[in-house]
């Protein structure tokens, strides 16, 4: 965001911060807020505390102050942040819950250790942060909270987690676990979404299943191909299957045709995946079986090799084009990391402080619902397109040839030409179609997105 789009929003960011103001016990920290949300939304390159206070002639430990021993609450912030988002909710919104990871140099970051780092593609030097996010209408996407995942060493390293400023009572626990601490949390905020989605890392877990369901929070979780379980008939005298297995063995699935489903309009014409629908999947949890749920099967319809599996908690009258929805709306989080990353700065922190990063995460979900909120006063409830989420998380930019778009074409041709994800009134006309997949979320370079496969 440039200085003039900054001037211009200035009154509008005034009045967002305002209902922030509770947060504050004194009026230093609520201006060093104000300090810190405009350094995250300049177009300062490097987002960190130091560039931040020599943009607006701050003393940098004043700002280093605000983030590490200030008297604040940061947990209210995001009760404050989550609760507007429930003055919004609809009964189409969706949940999604992933991680995000921070190359680090050294070992004093919070959390830092040699691990998987989705930011390299490698195992690095990185922290993690798992993180709740919320997709809802006309392109509205936020991240409504993170936590810190903590390693099994640093867990056992009580001296080094005092010098980090880690809690007595935090200890290592699986990022699933930590996930559905974000969802308690936003429950007792009054924050419920209607729909929960998530990747196949938190969908190989069978425990993580079954304690969303018995909090009655609906899913539709990716899985992996190895992911088990029982198709009709369980018995305990039987092994589970791999749904891939089942996927490919089981009558139940060999005596479907598979199904086109319209999932977006591309640069060069429509994408199309085929599905299977199955109710009655039982999932193995430690060799019980769990369910009946939802056992789907989806392929792309121009590689038929790209195939995702989901597994689904809703009622067996839940139409087959909301759990399609559902299942490809998680692309919104990565959406979210990409826009909270390049446009607000969310992986710049170099603070060796486990409470400076809380309460980073929390300014920054804050500079974010800023932008989103913006986007959607600007440029309305348009519905619009954007990235499908091809398999592992990878997104699909629509460069397959013209000869596979065609072919696409035909596939959607035998559909009617209906989208059966969304109405025929819901489709985008070729105007908001042409806006592709643009990263960038701040205001005057926002883009349009389709509520039928969620915003991105």
């Amino acid at each position: 965001m440039d200085a003039k789009t900054i001037k211009n929003c200035e009154s509008r960011l005034t009045q967002f911060l305002k209902t922030l103001d509770g947060v504050f016990v004194r009026p230093e920290p609520r201006e060093h807020l104000h300090t810190y949300v405009r350094g995250q939304l300049s177009n300062l390159p490097r987002k960190s505390i130091e560039p931040i206070a020599m943009e607006f002639q701050t003393p940098p430990r004043t700002l280093q102050h605000f983030l590490a021993a200030a008297n604040w609450d940061e947990s209210l912030m995001r009760r404050n942040l989550q609760r507007r988002v429930v003055a919004r909710q609809t009964d189409e919104d969706v949940g999604i819950i992933d991680e995000t990871s921070y190359s680090k140099k050294g070992n004093k970051t919070p959390g830092v250790k040699r691990q998987h780092c989705g930011a390299t593609g490698k195992k690095d030097n990185c922290a993690v942060t798992v993180h709740l996010a919320y997709a809802g209408r006309g392109g509205f996407r936020v991240l409504l909270d993170g936590e810190l995942f903590l390693p099994e060493d640093w867990s056992a390293d009580r001296k080094r987690c005092e010098e980090a400023g880690i809690p007595a009572d935090m200890i290592y626990r699986p990022k699933w676990q930590i996930a559905l601490e974000l969802l308690d949390a936003a429950a007792e905020n009054g924050l419920r979404p209607p729909w929960l989605t998530f990747d196949e890392g938190y969908g190989r877990i069978p425990q993580f299943h079954e304690q969303l369901n018995e909090r009655g929070q609906l899913y539709v979780a990716e899985t992996p191909r190895s992911f088990s379980g029982w198709c009709k008939g369980v018995d305990r005298g039987v092994a589970a299957s791999r749904v891939d297995d089942l996927v490919g063995h089981s009558p139940v699935f060999t005596g479907q045709q598979w199904e086109p489903y319209f999932i977006k309009e591309g640069e060069k014409g429509p994408i199309v995946w085929e599905a299977k629908f199955f109710h009655g999947f039982f999932l193995s949890d430690a060799g019980e079986p769990a369910g009946p749920r939802w056992l789907i099967v989806a392929r792309n319809a121009l590689d038929p090799n790209e195939v995702k599996y989901f597994v689904a908690n809703g009622p067996p009258a839940t139409p087959r084009k909301e759990l399609l929805r559902v299942g490809f709306s998680r692309f919104a989080v990565e959406r979210c990391f990409e826009d909270d990353k390049t446009e607000i700065g969310l992986d710049h922190f170099e603070m060796r402080n486990y409470r400076s990063l809380k309460r980073h995460l929390a300014v920054s979900a804050a500079s974010l619902m800023f932008l989103a909120e913006v986007h959607r006063e600007d440029r309305g409830e348009k519905p619009g397109v954007d990235g499908l989420p091809g398999a592992h998380g990878r997104q699909c930019h629509d460069h397959e040839p013209a000869d596979d778009r065609r072919l696409a074409s035909e596939l959607f041709a035998t559909t009617g030409g209906e989208n059966r994800l969304r109405s025929t009134e819901e489709r985008p006309s070729e105007k908001e179609s042409s806006q592709g997949d643009t990263a960038s979320i701040a205001p005057g370079r926002f883009q349009n997105f389709s509520h039928a496969t969620m915003p991105a």
